[in-house]
C-alpha cells in the first residue's frame, strides 16, 4: 500500500473519531471521553498528514522531516507554555486568539496555494477568494473579541453612522473583486484588495457587537474558523481538513444559533449590535434602579443557610474572577452532610465562554447530578429557601421580564427573586458585562454580602 491510501485511511478514522468526539462532547458525563477521541484523531491525522508530505515532497526526506519536526516543537512547546499558564478566567480570550490563528492560517494557506499555481483553473480560484475572505474576517474578529474579552478593549459597541450599509457595501465590492480575479488577468491585486476589506470587515463585525453578546460571539467565531478551515481544505486537496472544518463550523453555528435562543435574540440582532450601547462603571448599577440595599455579612449567611432546607447557588463569571469555586463547593458539600438539600443553577449564558460555568464546578468536583440548567431550576425557585447569586448579573436580571424598555427584555434568566432569600455576592453595584442596571439588588428579600467571594464564601464555612 502507498503512503496516500494508508492517509486516506487514517483520515476516514481520524474523521469518525471527531464525530465521536463532538458526541461525547454532549455531555458532562462523557466530556472527558469526547476529548480524549478528539485527541486520538488529531494524533493520527498529524502522523498521517506528515507520511504523505514525506511522500510527496520534492526534497530529500530528511530535509523535509527536519522542517516538519522543528515547527511542531515550536507548536507544541507555545502550545503547552500558555496551557499551563492560562487562568480559567482568561479561557475565552485565549479560545478567541486560538480562533484567529485558524484565519490566518487559512488567508497564509490561500496566499502560497494562489503564488505556486497562479494559472489554476476558476474553481481554484475561487476557493483560493473565499479561503482568504472567511479567513481574513474569522482573523481580525478574533483578534477583537480577544481585547474585548481580556479587556484590552472596551466591551461596549462601535457605532459607526450606517454600518450595516457600510458592512453591505464592503460585501458587494468583494463579490466584484471575486469576479475580477476569477477572469485572470489581474494577478494577485483583486486577492489583496479584497483581503484588506476583509480585515476591515471583520474587526468592525466583532467591534459594533456589545459585550453582553460575546458569549454568541465567541460560538459564532468558532463557526467562522471551521469554514475557514474547510475552504483552506478544499484549497489544499485534503479531505480531512475539509470534513473537519465542516463539523466545527456546523455546530459552532449550532451552538450560536442555542445562545441565541437562550437569550431570546436572533443571531442577525447579535451580528448587527448587541447589548452594552451604554456605558457602564461603578455606579451605573445605582443609577438605573432605585431603592434600599440590605447590606449582609458571612455570619449572618452562615444563620440562614443553617436553617434551609434547600439551597441553590447561581455561579457567574465573578466567581470565575475570585477563583471561588473550591470554596463554593466545600460550602455545598458541608450543608449536604447537614441534610440541605443544594443545587447548581447555570445560565446558557453564563460567564463569558459557552459551557464556562460548567466547566469550573467541574473543576471544583460538583457532582454531575446537582448542576442543573435554567429551565429544570426555574419551576422549583418559589419553593426554594435560599439563593445564593455567586457573581452573576446579568443571567439573574429582573428587569429582563419586567422592563419591556430594557436592553436584555424577553432574555430568559434564572428567577432568583422567587426565592424565599437571596444572597448576592458581589464587589460593588456596578452593572454586569452587558451594562444593566439590575434591579434584583434592591428587592426586599435580597441580601448584598460585598467583597471578594470567595474570602467571603471561606468565612461562611467557617461560621459554620
Amino acid at each position: 500500500m502507498t503512503a496516500t491510501s494508508v492517509a486516506q485511511a487514517a483520515y476516514l478514522v481520524a474523521a469518525l473519531l471527531f464525530v465521536g468526539s463532538l458526541a461525547g462532547l454532549s455531555a458532562q458525563t462523557t466530556a472527558r471521553r469526547g476529548t480524549v477521541l478528539g485527541m486520538v484523531g488529531m494524533a493520527l491525522a498529524i502522523v498521517a498528514t506528515v507520511a504523505l508530505a514525506l511522500e510527496r515532497s520534492a526534497r530529500p526526506w530528511p530535509v523535509t522531516a527536519g522542517l516538519i519536526l522543528l515547527v511542531l516543537v515550536v507548536g507544541a512547546a507555545v502550545g503547552t507554555w500558555r496551557a499551563r499558564r492560562v487562568e480559567m478566567t482568561q479561557m475565552p480570550e485565549l479560545i478567541a486568539l486560538l480562533h484567529s490563528f485558524v484565519g490566518l492560517s487559512a488567508v497564509l494557506v490561500g496566499y502560497g496555494s494562489y503564488l505556486t499555481a497562479p494559472a489554476g483553473d476558476v474553481v481554484h480560484r475561487v476557493e483560493v477568494f473565499l479561503g482568504v475572505l472567511i479567513g481574513a474576517v474569522t482573523f481580525t474578529g478574533s483578534v477583537v473579541a480577544f481585547g474585548k474579552l481580556s479587556g484590552r478593549l472596551p466591551s461596549a459597541p462601535l457605532t459607526l453612522p450606517a454600518r450595516n450599509a457600510l458592512n453591505l457595501l464592503v460585501l458587494v465590492l468583494c463579490a466584484a473583486l471575486l469576479a475580477w480575479f476569477v477572469a485572470g488577468g489581474a494577478g494577485v491585486a483583486p486577492l489583496v484588495a479584497m483581503t484588506i476589506l476583509a480585515l476591515a470587515l471583520g474587526w468592525h463585525l466583532v467591534a459594533a457587537i456589545g459585550g453582553g453578546d460575546m458569549p454568541v460571539v465567541v460560538s459564532m467565531l468558532n463557526s467562522y474558523s471551521g469554514w475557514a478551515a474547510a475552504a483552506a481544505g478544499f484549497t489544499l486537496g485534503n479531505d480531512l481538513l475539509v470534513v473537519t472544518g465542516a463539523l466545527v463550523g456546523a455546530s459552532g453555528a449550532i451552538l450560536s444559533y442555542l445562545m441565541c435562543r437562550a437569550m431570546n435574540r436572533s443571531f442577525w440582532s447579535v451580528v448587527l449590535g448587541g447589548f452594552g450601547a451604554t456605558g457602564s462603571g461603578p455606579g451605573a448599577g445605582a443609577a438605573g434602579a432605585e431603592g434600599e440595599v440590605h447590606e449582609t455579612s458571612p455570619d449572618a449567611v452562615a444563620g440562614l443557610l443553617t436553617a434551609a432546607r434547600s439551597v441553590v447557588v447561581v455561579p457567574g463569571y465573578g466567581m470565575a474572577v475570585a477563583k471561588a469555586q473550591h470554596p463554593v463547593a466545600e460550602l455545598a458539600e458541608r450543608l449536604r452532610a447537614r441534610g440541605v438539600e443544594v443545587r447548581f443553577a447555570v445560565h446558557p449564558v453564563a460567564g463569558r465562554l459557552p459551557g464556562h460555568m460548567n466547566v469550573l464546578l467541574a473543576e471544583a468536583r460538583v457532582p454531575y447530578d446537582v448542576v442543573l440548567g435554567m429551565d429544570e431550576i426555574n419551576p422549583d425557585l418559589p419553593t426554594t429557601d435560599v439563593v445564593l447569586v455567586v457573581g452573576a448579573n446579568d443571567t439573574v436580571n429582573p428587569a429582563a421580564q419586567d422592563d419591556p424598555a430594557s436592553p436584555i427584555a424577553g432574555m430568559p434568566v434564572i428567577e432568583a427573586w422567587k426565592a424565599r432569600d437571596v444572597v448576592v455576592f458581589k464587589r460593588s453595584l456596578a452593572t454586569g458585562y452587558a451594562g444593566v442596571a439590575n434591579p434584583l439588588f434592591f428587592r426586599e428579600n435580597t441580601a448584598m454580602l460585598f467583597g471578594d467571594a470567595r474570602e467571603q464564601v471561606d468565612k461562611i464555612v467557617q461560621a459554620l
